[in-house]
């Protein structure tokens, strides 16, 4: 059965999860916070986490970034309604999904096991292609290795939201790309009306890239349609 680890204060919280995902063939190990999250992570094969930002102590976020540097984990991010800030940071982190409170136990539950499936497919479909080295104006995306490195060699340091933007991109070279596609290509999610954490990231992206925002040669801006990386992309 997968193994959730789920971080959330509210004991109800915590019980009714563990008994309905237990209900549904699910292995359940409850944290109250993020020492006792820190302290069941030995302890268990995990196969994803539902984490709960607002977390006493140590916040949601600063585990989120703990977990992402143990493994590379999918996470669903329990979230205050309409907090776009804690969306956008989510992203960059890598966060796969986000369930506002209150939330239906039964969506969370098809949350989950959409994410589940899709990073088992992503798992699964790790052919040679999307393991290949893509190189575009001197920059060089190593997949495997998570890594992007500039015209003279140089690592430079993404966010695992950035990373995974700029290898969709890569991949679909001078196509146009919505935010809409890209959340989903990216997280699973459709982009709410204002939901601004695609732009954000891309803006971020491009100052890594040395590619000015309002003059950008590589991540172009298609008014009324999205992003396109704007380069030939060589896989190596």
């Amino acid at each position: 059965m997968p193994h959730i680890l789920v971080v959330d204060d509210d004991r109800e919280i915590r019980d009714l999860l563990a008994r309905f995902l237990e209900r549904n063939r699910f292995r359940v190990t409850a944290a109250r916070d993020a020492r006792e999250a820190r302290r069941a992570w030995p302890n268990g094969h995990y196969h994803l986490v539902v984490l709960d930002l607002m977390l006493p102590g140590e916040g949601g976020l600063e585990l989120a970034r703990w977990l992402r540097s143990q493994a590379d984990i999918p996470i669903v991010m329990l979230t205050a309604m309409g907090d776009e800030t804690d969306r956008i940071i989510g992203l960059e982190l890598g966060a796969d999904d986000y369930v506002p409170k209150p939330f239906n136990p039964r969506e969370l539950l098809a949350r989950i096991r959409a994410v589940l499936r899709r990073t088992g497919e992503r798992a699964a479909g790790g052919s040679e292609d999307n393991a290949k080295t893509l190189r575009f104006a001197g920059w060089v995306i190593e997949p495997t290795r998570r890594r992007l490195l500039n015209p003279d060699g140089a690592e430079v340091a993404l966010t695992a939201g950035e990373f995974d933007l700029l290898l969709a991109l890569a991949e679909r070279a001078n196509r146009v790309l919505t935010r809409d596609m890209l959340l989903d290509l990216l997280r699973g999610r459709q982009a709410g009306p204002f939901d601004r954490a695609i732009d954000v990231a891309v803006s971020r992206l491009r100052r890594k890239l040395e590619d000015d925002g309002r003059h950008a040669q590589l991540i172009k801006t298609v008014r009324g349609g999205g992003y396109v990386l704007a380069a030939p992309v060589e896989r190596l």
